[in-house]
C-alpha cells in the first residue's frame, strides 16, 4: 500500500488551506487614525472657545456693519467704570459693532456674553432705570428715547440709535432671534426670584446680585460681609410701593436652610435687635428693619414705612420646596468636566453610528450586487476565498483464511481494495 494514502494530509498542506484571494485584512494604518481621530474629538471638546460662535451677525433687517466687530473678553473693554461687577456676573467676552443703513442712520450696539443666563440676566437688572419703559425684544427688554436694552439667554445687548424708528422694536427683535444660544442648564435663571412679590412693585426697580462689589454699588442695609458670597449666597433686591411710603424688600438665597438660618442670627445680632417683637429693629435716622427666614432665604424689609406694612410685605414671601433636576452647578470646574465627558460620549456615538452605517450600506450593497448581478460582481469562482480540508481516510477489508482440515475449496484472501 501506498504509504502516503495512509496519511491524514498531504505533505504540501497544512490542516486549513486558502484557494484564491486571500482575507482581507483590516489595514494597520487604520487603529492609529481611529485614535488620531478620537484626540482630536478631546482635544476640540476641550476647547470650549474653539466651539464659541461669534456674537453680532455682518447684518440683520437691513443694517449692514461698518468693517468688522471689536472684540475682547476684557470686562473693561465692555465697562470701565463697572469691570468689576461684570466680572461678578461670569463676564465671557464683548463684541462692539456699528450699524449703518442705506438712508444713512446709524446704530452702535454693545453686546456682552456671560457664562449662563443668570449673568446675563442680572447685567440687565443691574443697568435697567425705572425710567425705561417695558419692550418685547428678547427675554426682556426696555427702552429710553434712542436706547434699548435686552438680554437674550447668556447675552446682554446695549443699542443706541442715531434716530429711532417705529421698526426698531422689529429690527432688534430680529437681531435677537440669530444671537446664540447656551446649552443645557446655562439658560435657566436663578429660581430664587420667583419668590419676589409683585403686589405693589415698582417697575424696572427689580436688581440680581452675585457679588460684594456690585451690592456696595446697588446700596444695601446689609452689608456684604453679612451676606457672605463665600457662602454661594445670592441678592434680589426690589422696591415696593405700601401705605405708609416705599420699601426695599432684600432676598437672599443661600443653599441650604441651616445656612439661612446662622447668616440670619449674625444680621440680627449685628442690628442689634432691642425692639419686644422677635426679628424687629428700628434704627435712629434709618427707617425700620424687619427679617425673616423662609427655607434657604433670608427677606428683609427696610425704608421709612410702619411696623406693620414692613410686616405684610414679609409675609409675601413664602418659599416652597420643589424638586428640579436642571438646577445650575455654581462650579465652573464641574460645568467644565461635564462638558467635556458630554462631548466625548456625543463623539464616540458618533462614531459608532458611522460605522453602522458603513457596514449596513457595504452589506446591502453586496445583497444588492449578488440578487441582481449573480456571481458576476462579488464571489466570482477566482476569487472566491473557502477553506479545504484535504482529508483522505483508508479503508481496508480483511477475508477470513482457509481452516485446515476443512472439506471444499478454498478461497484466497482478494487483495485490499482501498
Amino acid at each position: 500500500m501506498d504509504l502516503q494514502t495512509r496519511k491524514l494530509l498531504r505533505r504540501d498542506c497544512g490542516l486549513i488551506v486558502w484557494n484564491g484571494v486571500p482575507p482581507m485584512r483590516f489595514p494597520r494604518i487604520a487603529p492609529i487614525v481611529l485614535l488620531f481621530t478620537c484626540f482630536l474629538g478631546v482635544a476640540f471638546a476641550a476647547n470650549p472657545q474653539a466651539q464659541v460662535p461669534a456674537i453680532l451677525p455682518p447684518e440683520f433687517a437691513g443694517w449692514q456693519m461698518l468693517g468688522a466687530a471689536k472684540t475682547s473678553s476684557d470686562p473693561a473693554v465692555a465697562d470701565a467704570a463697572n469691570a468689576a461687577v461684570l466680572k461678578e456676573y461670569s463676564f465671557s467676552d464683548v463684541a462692539l459693532a456699528t450699524y449703518t443703513r442705506d438712508d444713512g442712520r446709524t446704530l452702535k450696539i454693545r453686546a456682552a456674553r456671560f457664562a449662563d443666563a443668570s449673568g446675563a440676566f442680572g447685567a440687565y437688572t443691574y443697568y435697567l432705570a425705572p425710567a425705561m419703559r417695558s419692550e418685547k425684544i428678547g427675554d426682556q427688554g426696555a427702552s429710553l428715547d434712542n436706547r434699548v436694552l435686552f438680554y437674550r439667554g447668556h447675552i446682554l445687548v446695549d443699542a443706541q440709535f442715531s434716530k429711532e424708528s417705529i421698526m426698531s422694536g422689529e429690527q432688534l427683535r430680529e437681531l435677537s432671534a440669530g444671537l446664540p444660544r447656551p446649552g443645557g442648564t446655562n439658560g435657566n435663571l436663578p429660581t430664587f426670584i420667583e419668590f419676589m412679590p409683585h403686589r405693589d412693585y415698582i417697575a424696572n426697580t427689580q436688581k440680581y446680585v452675585m457679588g460684594p462689589a456690585t451690592l456696595v454699588a446697588l446700596g444695601s442695609a446689609v452689608p456684604a460681609g453679612l451676606v457672605d458670597f463665600a457662602a454661594s449666597s445670592e441678592v434680589s433686591l426690589a422696591r415696593y410701593n405700601t401705605p405708609s411710603g416705599e420699601a426695599t424688600l432684600m432676598l437672599i438665597s443661600y443653599p441650604t436652610p441651616q445656612l439661612a438660618a446662622e447668616h440670619l442670627r449674625r444680621i440680627d445680632a449685628a442690628h442689634q435687635l432691642s425692639l419686644p417683637q422677635s426679628g424687629a429693629s428700628e434704627a435712629s435716622g434709618s427707617g425700620i428693619f424687619f427679617d425673616k427666614r423662609t427655607g434657604p432665604i433670608v427677606a428683609i424689609a427696610t425704608g421709612e414705612i410702619s411696623p406693620s406694612d414692613a410686616k405684610s410685605l414679609l409675609s409675601l414671601v413664602n418659599y416652597e420646596a420643589s424638586v428640579t433636576w436642571n438646577t445650575p452647578s455654581e462650579s465652573a470646574e464641574v460645568r467644565d468636566l461635564y462638558k467635556l465627558i458630554l462631548n466625548i460620549v456625543v463623539l464616540c456615538g458618533i462614531l459608532a453610528g458611522l460605522a453602522i452605517i458603513a457596514g449596513v450600506a457595504f452589506g446591502g450593497f453586496r445583497l444588492l450586487m449578488k440578487r441582481l448581478y449573480p456571481d458576476k460582481v462579488f464571489d466570482r469562482p477566482e476569487q472566491m476565498e473557502f477553506i479545504s480540508l484535504h482529508l483522505t481516510e483508508t479503508v481496508v477489508e480483511v477475508w477470513p483464511e482457509t481452516v485446515p482440515g476443512e472439506s471444499g475449496n478454498s478461497r484466497e484472501a482478494p487483495p485490499e481494495s482501498i
